[in-house]
């Protein structure tokens, strides 16, 4: 195992004994308590899949200006990095006003991922009938092998290209996005759900306040500042609150999409709608202007890059390991440069180390099965010391 992932940190000075963990818990206000986690079987035996995904990252941001094509009003929709599930509704929201514009009875929607879905359900709310005319549809897409957290400003831009203005562009999405998730909780199948998140470390509660980590040599953006009020704060947990044997627990709570509901409750609600949709590759713009429809909102993700020959896309991949779902098992951590996260349809096991800029500028899209080994012994060196709690 590369040094990196090694759990040396993890002695038995970091362990505590039920008494102990007992008492700090007893330190948490009661409507703070930490439930009953179950630990991860994390074995490598149990890693039933291994996606890769490109994350399509601009510097200036997610382009949604318009063009002309012919006779064809075409809407950009695409470019959002990390954050195209986050980001989705609200983007989407800005796409569909700019075509409704034109004052369309029919709209096209090209791609089929995240992007797509959700304009082709709002430019459906709006009043059009929506065709979506897609080379692969969603349990193909990029969009499929996300993560599935609410993470909007995740990759979205770099500080000293997308500007000021781009901050309040990008508050509306997330606000509207926010809150339009906020409907799918409690759906059947669970599409979006709360799940706590635990970062734990080696270091004190006190070393950890006073680190900062480098800046990234690009200078990625962030602006959830700007919608702190929508967010649970992190907690500070006292020291054997949790079965995880560090001497700091921080937690905090996020929106986890568990995306094969999540999507085929767009589709369902997208078809039962009156929506058509029909396969179709194209390759070049020039083609948008040969459909019937002629306000068209082009959600092509990465395959912009190719498609519209915009080189301002960047690709960043990422890989996900999948074990077999645990329903007992509802929680995320971010340890040591790795991270697990219980999802309904499996638990996903990703390397973070190198944060925003690992996988940037990497287009390749092949499995490394080592890698996701890795990231799984890590995780069972840690499980291995776990303290269940009574």
């Amino acid at each position: 195992m590369r040094g990196a992932l090694a759990l040396g940190g993890l002695g038995l000075a970091g362990c505590t004994t039920n008494g102990d963990a007992d008492a700090a818990r007893d330190t948490l206000p009661v409507y703070d308590a930490v439930p009953r986690l179950a630990p991860v079987r994390a074995r490598a035996d149990r890693l039933f899949d291994i996606t890769v995904c490109l994350r399509p990252f601009r510097a200036a941001g997610p382009r949604l200006d318009t063009e002309e094509i012919g006779k064809t009003f075409v809407v950009h929709n695409y470019g959002h990095g990390g954050s195209g599930w986050s980001l989705s509704w609200g983007s989407g929201t800005i796409a569909v006003r700019k075509a409704m514009s034109k004052s369309p009875t029919r709209i096209a929607v090209i791609g089929c991922g995240a992007l797509g879905l959700t304009s082709a359900r709002l430019a459906q709310e709006a009043g059009a009938q929506v065709t979506i005319y897609a080379r692969e549809l969603m349990p193909k897409t990029r969009s499929y092998r996300a993560t599935g957290t609410f993470t909007p400003d995740s990759r979205i831009a770099l500080t000293n290209v997308a500007g000021p203005a781009f901050g309040d562009l990008w508050e509306e999405m997330a606000r509207i996005s926010f809150k339009t998730y906020r409907s799918y909780l409690g759906f059947p199948g669970t599409p979006v759900e709360w799940s706590d998140r635990y970062f734990l470390s080696d270091l004190s509660p006190e070393e950890v306040a006073a680190h900062h980590p480098p800046p990234d040599p690009l200078g990625f953006a962030t602006y959830s500042g700007r919608i702190r009020d929508l967010l649970p704060k992190t907690d500070v947990l006292p020291p054997g609150a949790t079965p995880f044997p560090v001497p700091s627990v921080r937690r905090t709570s996020n929106m986890v999409f568990n995306i094969p509901d999540y999507a085929h409750t767009l589709m369902t609600d997208f078809l039962m709608a009156g929506g058509m949709i029909a396969h179709r590759e194209f390759h070049g713009p020039a083609e948008f202007d040969t459909l019937k429809e002629k306000v068209v909102i082009n959600c092509t993700g990465y395959a912009a890059r190719a498609l519209m020959n915009d080189n301002s896309i960047v690709p960043v991949r990422g890989q996900i390991g999948w074990l077999i779902p645990q329903p007992e098992v509802n929680y995320g951590i971010v340890y040591d440069g790795v991270s697990m996260l219980a999802r309904r349809d499996g638990i996903v096991m990703q390397d973070l180390r190198g944060g925003d800029m690992r996988g940037y500028g990497d287009d390749n899209e092949t499995v490394d099965r080592e890698e996701s080994v890795q990231v799984v012994e890590a995780m069972a060196g840690l499980y291995a010391r776990f303290k269940p709690t009574a």
